[in-house]
């Protein structure tokens, strides 16, 4: 089955690629929105386990399918070849940063607002936040595809839908932890679901106009590649590891990313 997949995303456009992966993390991130038809609250260490999940697929994604290609990729030897991959991942890291200094934003414990001031209510905020978090998502899976179509040994289709089923297996905890708040402040099941899975539909956005970029400009793949692995790991280290902490249940939290990382790392080597 995940050969006849294979098949089947090389055989079509990249753009068209990026845009089925894509879909199907925001789909998972649906799912995961769909708890509040269930559950009114989630059980916290559970939640904090489950970031903590999150943060270990997208530090083990961030090196086995993006900084690892693109120094590969690079020309040359020592400082010049690696230094492709260490420009992309500042730049990641300096985008998601000035991004959280200016566009407003709550987090999951609801505690301060971040960004610049705004009268928005927190809903807003709060899907402003994991929005934020699946920009570089949407766009590694973009611009991986590209790469793959544009015969690049280090972009393979096979690595690229594995990053996406491991960014779609995280998002799920990241639907959970959007809508299940926003019920437990008394929103309807509809409106907290709504809210929950629109916070990843910039992904779709994202992967596709990455895998067009990659397309036109392959030569910046490298640093395409580096610039959603800095802009994840900011992300990471940033938000969801002491988010995943504040409330004490900090071994949960690391046993969820010792395993987060564990199943991306099996999935991309034995897979990718």
């Amino acid at each position: 089955m995940f050969d006849t997949l294979i098949e089947y995303l090389g055989s079509i456009a990249p753009v068209n690629a990026a845009l089925i992966a894509t879909v199907f993390t925001w789909l998972l991130t649906a799912a995961g929105a769909a708890f509040v038809f269930f559950f009114k609250q989630m059980n916290r260490p559970l939640l904090d386990a489950m970031l903590g999940f999150t943060g270990g697929v997208m530090i083990a994604a961030s090196f086995w399918s993006l900084l690892a290609p693109a120094i590969s990729m690079s020309e040359g030897e020592g400082f010049v070849k690696v230094l492709p991959a260490a420009i992309g991942f500042l730049g990641g890291s300096v985008f998601i940063f000035v991004l959280d200094k200016f566009l407003p934003h709550i987090h999951v414990n609801f505690k301060r607002a971040e960004g610049i001031k705004t009268p928005w209510q927190k809903t807003t905020l709060l899907v402003l936040a994991i929005t934020m978090h699946n920009i570089p998502e949407g766009l590694a899976v973009g611009v991986l595809f590209g790469g793959a179509a544009s015969a690049i040994s280090e972009a393979t289709i096979s690595g690229a839908v594995v990053l996406a089923l491991g960014i779609g297996l995280q998002n799920l905890p990241e639907g959970i932890a959007v809508a299940v708040p926003l019920r437990r402040m008394g929103m309807s099941r509809r409106k907290s679901f709504f809210f929950g899975q629109s916070s990843a539909l910039v992904e779709p956005i994202a992967g596709v106009m990455g895998a067009a970029a990659i397309t036109i400009f392959t030569p910046v793949l490298p640093y395409a590649l580096a610039f959603a692995a800095g802009a994840m790991i900011f992300v990471v280290v940033e938000e969801v590891i002491p988010e995943s902490q504040q409330d004490g249940n900090t071994d949960l939290a690391t046993l969820g990313f010792i395993g987060g990382f564990t199943i991306m790392m099996i999935l991309d080597v034995a897979l990718g």
